[in-house]
């Protein structure tokens, strides 16, 4: 199989990402071969599962939107994954362009790709790093200097909390992460949930897809991550029920959705 152009030579390309396997499923082009093949294996599981990856990305441009009239103006995008239509820095830069942007990821074809649409832009940035060495990816977040750990942070942990297993603690790297940032900071998780449908859930279950784990988690366990955090209304819900701008929010039908979101505000 031929390397693309945007594939660094370190990326296993027999192996299946979850950045690639999302990008894949919004229709992007920043995939091998084993990521559409996950994802074709999943939609044959779960054939809404494209919606659910359209919900989420809806999701994220709400919640930037809302942060964005809150008064923030920095945003640590964590887990980014493959650039896309809609990204945080196009939808907060459209609002205000001094915002300043900075994704983390720890697949180099997704940051790679992120460095490259970047270029030029010189409020935005990215970098690799894991979130499950939460001191280590706040040292190098800070590196930059593109983002100020003195003045109120946007994070964002969406669609990536589930990729960690219970016993790599996420709540602890939630919590890491949220005593990092200042009062006013602002905390955005979405997570898929088994809490609406079970059979589904166990369908695509843990390692359902080339090995790659997913932990599915009910309301509670999500709900638990905002534990330091007062909820911002309506609390956690379904992706498409956290304030829809309009119909065109409701890629899942309410009662229905794989996922749950909320955001956190650090008081």
């Amino acid at each position: 199989m031929d390397r693309p152009v945007w594939a660094p030579e370190s990326v296993d390309m027999d192996r299946a990402s979850p950045a690639r396997m999302y990008d894949a499923l919004l229709g992007g082009s920043h995939n091998f071969e084993v990521d559409r093949q996950a994802a074709a294996y999943g939609r044959q599981l779960v054939p809404d599962l494209p919606r659910l990856a359209l919900s989420n990305r809806a999701f994220l441009r709400r919640a930037v939107r809302f942060m964005i009239d809150a008064g923030i103006r920095q945003f640590l995008d964590i887990g980014s994954g493959i650039p896309a239509a809609g990204n945080v820095h196009e939808v907060a830069q459209e609002i205000d362009p001094s915002v300043r942007v900075l994704y983390v990821d720890i697949d180099p074809v997704a940051v790679t790709h992120a460095a490259t649409i970047l270029q030029g832009n010189e409020r935005a940035g990215a970098l690799e790093a894991d979130l499950r060495k939460p001191d280590d990816l706040l040292a190098r977040a800070r590196e930059p200097g593109l983002i100020d750990f003195d003045q109120p942070i946007g994070v964002l942990l969406v669609a990536v909390l589930h990729l960690l297993q219970d016993e790599e603690r996420p709540r602890d790297m939630v919590a890491a992460l949220r005593a990092a940032v200042p009062a006013g900071s602002y905390v955005a998780i979405s997570h898929v949930t088994s809490a609406l449908r079970p059979d589904d859930a166990a369908r695509l279950g843990e390692k359902a897809t080339s090995g790659i784990g997913i932990r599915f988690r009910d309301r509670a366990a999500i709900t638990e991550m905002f534990d330091g955090l007062a909820m911002v209304e309506p609390g956690v819900v379904e992706l498409p029920l956290w304030r829809p701008e309009s119909e065109r929010d409701h890629h899942e039908t309410p009662g229905r959705s794989l996922g749950l979101a909320g955001v956190g505000h650090k008081v």
